[in-house]
């Protein structure tokens, strides 16, 4: 033991060029988390102007997050073996540039190129930043305090991206969206080479090409299938782009076994802290996003909300994560991570069950819920992205943060796609369209709650008011149900925990 506390004490501190440089790391953290949610809100205008099909319109979409799941693993051993600082300019440069292209773009095939580009640039960005802080925060503590506020700043700018998107697209077209790339990126650009110390892995292996297409051709068909399944429901497409992945998957998985210098050391899974951070991550950002999805809907089509007013009623729950992410830090010094993530979902737990036992009708009671819940899931994230680092090799880290980051993307995906789903369908299966509805009203209504809003307004009166009713009344009674779903991968989360953060495998890794 005195050993260990002898170690800790000889580790070098990072300094002032160390916390200099996570300000400079933050910023493309804060580009990208923004960039996830601001283009809902430039979709409009898009439309009005690309005159996008409908098909094109899910593209625009999707190209950028389908590219980014499938090259995120890819990157991150790029970095490993290139040099992660090289990586992250590499990528930086990219994004400002094609944001730019992007801005401008004359038509919607072009646009869905240039968020394609995107997403190879942004597969670089986010492992890079993750990996140089395992590099230049050798402290244990330090480097919990460094992820807490790599943490906080990917919650804040989830919380800004409706605000930011909101005051934009009042002043200017929807092309700015894309323009917030440029004020971002080019003070990264400048303060990275002077205050961010290049890392690699000393041994790298080849480039496996192979290897490569292989994880493309593992993620992309998985995330789509997931993307179909919120689009279409479970299907024989579905069924097909899964079963596709997973043979692709297999075959990854049996050539990195094979490889010398593999790509991604398949051993990382072995460790069980690793896993089950990975799995908290993934449950915990499902959780979350889940919950985001049915939130702006019920405050911008129930309550009434601009997109602007919904984001700042979510702005509590957004500082309450921040606030619980960097708070955690002391807390997890002192504890078994076993005990702390779970103890910390319990929070989250409390908000969905405070929205299943009292509905999301009152605006004070969601407010309250996703505060708690955000405490729970920035305090659980913060720890577990912690041991995701601490449970890998110091020159594995940037492949150790691409399985990270993939966790991070997949449970967006099945945030919107799972929760949604359900969402949906309960809102279509208990929908009662009052008498007097016209045909062509009642089908927009069926599809969506959007569609019934957008149809109660068209029709107006008596009728209009009674679709309105009804139409919250069906949506809500699905958020409840869709809560105890959220709730259920809560407790999954928190099981994983339990069971496979084991505190005495940690200090093995120090």
């Amino acid at each position: 033991m005195s050993q260990t506390i002898s170690q800790q004490s000889t580790v070098r501190k990072a300094g002032w060029r160390g916390w200099t440089a996570l300000c400079a790391l933050m910023l493309p953290v804060l580009l990208v988390s923004v960039d996830n949610t601001v283009l809902s809100f430039a979709l409009p205008g898009i439309s009005a102007d690309l005159a996008p099909t409908s098909v094109q319109q899910l593209w625009i979409i999707d190209a950028y997050s389908l590219v980014l799941a499938g090259l995120l693993v890819t990157a991150g051993s790029l970095g490993d073996r290139f040099g992660r600082r090289r990586m992250l300019l590499l990528g930086s440069l990219g994004f400002a540039a094609v944001s730019v292209l992007a801005a401008f773009a004359p038509s919607a095939e072009l646009l869905i190129a240039a968020r394609a580009l995107l997403g190879v640039f942004g597969a670089l960005l986010m492992p890079s930043t993750l990996s140089l802080l395992r590099s230049i925060f050798l402290d244990r503590d330090e480097r919990r305090l460094a992820l807490a506020v790599w943490a906080a700043m990917f919650s804040a700018g989830a919380a800004l991206g409706p605000i930011v998107g909101g005051l934009i697209l009042e002043h200017f077209w929807w092309g700015a969206v894309f323009l917030l790339a440029i004020p971002v990126l080019v003070p990264m650009l400048i303060l990275v080479p002077l205050v961010v110390p290049e890392s690699r892995d000393p041994r790298p292996g080849p480039v496996d090409i192979r290897s490569v297409l292989l994880s493309m051709a593992t993620m992309v068909p998985v995330v789509y299938g997931i993307k179909e399944i919120a689009v279409a429901g479970f299907g024989h497409t579905a069924l097909a782009l899964f079963a596709i992945g997973a043979a692709f998957g297999w075959l990854f998985v049996r050539r990195q076994l094979r490889l010398e210098v593999p790509m991604l050391d398949m051993a990382l899974f072995r460790r069980a802290g690793f896993t089950g951070a990975i799995l908290v991550n993934l449950l915990s950002v499902t959780a979350l996003v889940g919950f985001l999805y049915f939130g702006a809907q019920h405050l911008q089509l129930v309550v009434g909300l601009s997109p602007m007013e919904s984001g700042f009623v979510l702005v509590p729950g957004m500082v309450a994560m921040i606030v619980a992410g960097i708070g955690v830090v002391p807390i997890a010094r002192r504890l078994r991570a076993s005990a702390v993530v779970p103890g910390a979902l319990a929070f989250s737990l409390a908000g969905y069950l405070l929205i299943a036992w009292g509905g999301a009708h009152d605006l004070g009671l969601l407010i309250a819920a996703f505060t708690v819940l955000g405490m729970g899931i920035g305090a659980a994230e913060t720890v577990a992205t912690e041991l995701v680092l601490t449970n890998s090799p110091a020159e594995k880290a940037g492949a150790a943060s691409a399985v990270s980051e993939t966790a991070y993307e997949l449970g967006a995906v099945l945030g919107t796609s799972i929760l949604g789903g359900v969402l949906t369908w309960w809102y279509r299966s208990v929908l009662v369209l009052p008498d007097g509805l016209g045909a062509q009203a009642a089908a927009a209504a069926r599809e969506t709650l959007a569609g019934a809003m957008g149809a109660a307004d068209r029709t107006g009166g008596a009728v209009g008011d009674a679709l309105r009713r009804a139409a919250a009344e069906a949506f809500d009674g699905g958020v409840v149900v869709t809560s105890l779903i959220g709730a259920a991968l809560v407790v999954i989360a928190a099981v994983v925990a339990a069971t496979t953060l084991d505190r005495r495998r940690e200090a093995a890794q120090r």
